[in-house]
């Protein structure tokens, strides 16, 4: 609620325009200054000989890049310094498992590789999203009355739920590609925004090095960095200008300079992914809020929706997920057919019988629409484990495709 009691909601809207960004690729591409590139020199031979070994990567990328696409982007590179392989690292160093869900295996040093390199980008998000990219607008909409459902799960199924968004600033790299000072700069920023929300966003700033101090983790407490965020970079010069707001009044915190600028995430041990959803909602928008005062207001794109870092997380920046118990579906011959026609994403490779369920998409639909996705499908999920633990047939509960 605002001091006029008024509440922080947003139907349908669209962050404000900018002119270079109403059009799409061409437009684009040709308003841009000479390309970087030309003006290095660096030591490699041709696009051919330099082309990754493929045979045994199993991300997105290694399954869409081809020769004719590296030899596109071989000469391009970014204003930041930006360049192709810089973009596809992250799935050479890690190329995933045939047993392990698909990774995305590639990610953006700033916001101009999304436009530099679209031809590569606009294929992996299809690839990955099942999301065509066109000219078309990205809608956002933060109006979490409208959710129906969430907050009445049966407790006997979930153990618990999770929403984050992630965002990034304007003018600054990401955090696998900005410099040290850069990083730094975003720090500074994140103190003075959290400062002039006052009593609106009551919290605490913790530096990394605090955080590893702290001896009791409410499971938000990062200590060190994980294997995937020092294989894309994200780690270098850790713990340096690393730090979460801890929220006082409510269950959030937001990191800072983690694998993204800023990533809001609130968390639930009950069933009430409708009350996560509302407090990222409604905090977020008081963020973008100062920071756009501050000058430097979340990345939007016309047709990207908000941009951050990964290509798995476009367009709303929004992962939700739910931990529920589910057995016998986990099991279930017909499972991955089931989960893609209920738009959801599951891992199950926990031996408990807990999955955890979350939304496929982060593009193509609003944050609202996302999250109905998720809890409508956790609902179907939940009564088809109650069918399959009565040894009753769940044919008829199979959606049809969406």
């Amino acid at each position: 609620m605002c001091a006029d009691g008024s509440r922080l909601l947003t139907a349908s809207r669209s962050p404000a325009e900018y002119p270079l960004e109403v059009k799409y690729k061409s437009v684009l591409e040709s308003r841009m200054p000479r390309d970087p590139m030309t003006l290095f020199n660096l030591k490699r031979l041709s696009p051919k000989e330099e082309f990754p070994n493929l045979a045994r990567n199993y991300t997105c990328m290694g399954r869409i890049l081809t020769l004719d696409m590296y030899k596109r982007q071989f000469n391009r590179a970014t204003e930041s310094g930006v360049i192709f392989d810089d973009v596809i690292r992250p799935g050479l160093e890690d190329p995933g498992k045939p047993s392990r869900p698909e990774a995305v295996g590639c990610v953006a040093g700033d916001a101009q590789s999304y436009v530099l390199f679209c031809d590569f980008f606009d294929r992996i998000i299809e690839a990955y999203h099942g999301y065509k990219v066109t000219s078309s607008r990205q809608e956002s909409d933060f109006n979490y009355n409208i959710l129906k459902g969430g907050d009445d799960f049966d407790p006997a199924y979930v153990a618990g739920c999770k929403v984050c968004v992630s965002r990034s600033l304007d003018d600054f790299s990401f955090p696998t590609h900005c410099s040290r000072g850069e990083r730094r700069q975003l720090l500074a920023l994140a103190k003075k925004a959290f400062c002039q929300l006052g009593e609106q966003f009551p919290g605490q700033l913790y530096s990394m090095e605090e955080v590893s101090q702290r001896k009791q983790d409410n499971g938000f407490l990062l200590k060190v960095p994980s294997e995937f965020q020092m294989r894309t970079g994200m780690a270098r010069d850790w713990p340096d200008s690393r730090a979460v707001w801890v929220s006082t009044h409510d269950n959030l915190v937001v990191w800072i300079n983690i694998e993204d600028h800023l990533q809001f995430v609130s968390k639930q041990d009950d069933s009430n992914i409708k009350k996560a959803f509302e407090t990222v909602c409604t905090q977020l928008q008081r963020v973008e809020a100062v920071y756009r005062t501050l000058r430097h207001s979340f990345i939007w794109k016309e047709h990207l929706g908000w941009v951050v870092s990964s290509p798995a997380e476009v367009g709303t920046g929004l992962k939700a997920s739910i931990r529920v118990k589910l057995p016998n579906m986990a099991q279930h011959r017909l499972l991955e057919n089931i989960l893609e026609r209920l738009r959801v994403r599951m891992d199950t490779r926990e031996s408990s019988g807990v999955c955890t369920v979350t939304n496929a998409q982060t593009i193509g639909f609003t944050e609202v629409e996302l999250m109905q996705l998720l809890v409508d499908g956790v609902k179907m999920l939940i009564t088809m484990e109650k069918k399959l633990e009565a040894s009753a047939s769940i044919d008829h509960l199979i959606p049809a495709q969406k």
